[in-house]
């Protein structure tokens, strides 16, 4: 399918820099499409009074590491070139992917010292080779930290990476380290946020138990990746970046409980929907899972076991996008989308959702 079917114009102050005050006052479209289609104005808030006392509910437990790195690259008899550094991916103990810039600047061998402005001592500081450099733009940091040791130096020394759309308009402060952070953070390891999860608050949570429905966690270590607009022409030219997750055997036999019993899968952001995706058989049923997914979800997916979904709106040409066509139909997700643009819903990483509920799930 064309990528440029799944473009549109969003006006630039669409786009959030903060998320609503409290969480759950953000704005949430509701969105039942096929015959009956319609679209209805709600907030999260108001999140319970969708969900039915046999429904799950299905979070990403993810934290989000302070994954944005500013340091000097040094260079024997060179002089010093300031870097910034995205880490994208873990590879091992030791070894992070990084997008790099300016990575021309680069090469393997280098060294780069992050942290340590105005230190005195090496305290603070972080220090990393240049280990190898890869076709897509990214390099291989290998730090002379690993395991714990490096986590920490990390969180010492680096920042939210909030997404470019908000960094281009402001910089990162001392808010984004608990705005960009979920209610369910709890396994470390995403260089981004999940972001429909931002909209819960322990009041909105104690109104969903209410109701008598599950909650379930699963985990996804969101990449960089997942939000980059798509730059092939035809989505079967895209290679999506693969991202570790797991669900376990507990959390899997619950859910297909819950489906045998006549209840709904509802996914709280396309990560959770992806990784229960990716662990659901043709059957439908659900397996448990450890590994990682590349899975990417276009229009003619058939959806194996997720049955509604609470999400953002997502950029433009992008797989998430995509995901949100797959699973209420291009044209329910093109009308949306218009509408959301005219009635200034807000937009992206810190913006409003809206909760898609196809028909049998609605």
């Amino acid at each position: 399918m064309r990528v440029d079917a799944f473009d549109f114009h969003l006006p630039e102050e669409r786009i959030a820099l903060r998320p609503a005050e409290p969480r759950d006052m953000a704005r949430m479209l509701v969105v039942r499409p096929g015959a009956t289609a319609r679209l209805q104005d709600a907030r999260v808030r108001d999140l319970p009074d969708f969900i039915r006392p046999c429904d799950a509910l299905v979070v990403n437990d993810t934290r989000v590491i302070p994954a944005a790195l500013e340091g000097v690259r040094t260079r024997e008899g060179g002089s010093g070139v300031r870097i910034e550094a995205n880490l994208i991916k873990r590879l091992d103990a030791a070894r992070w992917q990084a997008f790099a810039k300016p990575g021309k600047r680069l090469q393997v061998g280098d060294r780069v010292r992050f942290g340590g402005e105005g230190a005195a001592c090496l305290l603070g500081v972080l220090d990393a080779a240049i280990a190898a450099k890869d076709d897509d733009g990214s390099v291989v940091l290998a730090f002379d930290l690993a395991g714990a040791a490096l986590d920490e130096a990390v969180a010492a020394v680096g920042h939210m990476p909030i997404p470019p759309y908000i960094a281009a308009r402001r910089p990162e402060d001392a808010r984004d380290r608990a705005d960009y952070q979920t209610l369910f953070a709890r396994v470390s390891g995403s260089v981004a946020a999940p972001t429909a999860s931002l909209h819960f608050t322990p009041e909105l949570l104690a109104r969903i138990s209410a109701t008598g429905a599950a909650r379930h966690q699963v985990t996804l270590h969101v990449g960089a990746g997942t939000f980059l607009p798509v730059k092939a022409d035809d989505t079967s030219g895209h290679r999506m970046h693969a991202e570790w997750g797991e669900v376990t055997r507990e959390t899997a036999d619950a859910l297909n409980a819950v489906k045998a019993a006549g209840g709904r899968i509802i996914t709280v952001g396309s990560t959770s929907t992806r990784l229960i995706e990716s662990a659901a058989g043709e059957d439908g049923r659900i397996r448990p899972f450890v590994g990682e997914t590349d899975i990417f979800i276009t229009p003619g997916y058939r959806f194996r076991a997720v049955d509604a979904m609470l999400t953002n709106f997502h950029l433009p040409r992008s797989t998430l996008v995509m995901l949100v066509a797959a699973f209420i139909g291009h044209e329910a997700q093109q009308r949306a989308y218009a509408y959301a643009i005219a009635q200034g819903y807000r937009f992206y990483s810190y913006g409003d959702a809206c909760l898609l509920l196809p028909e049998g799930a609605a």
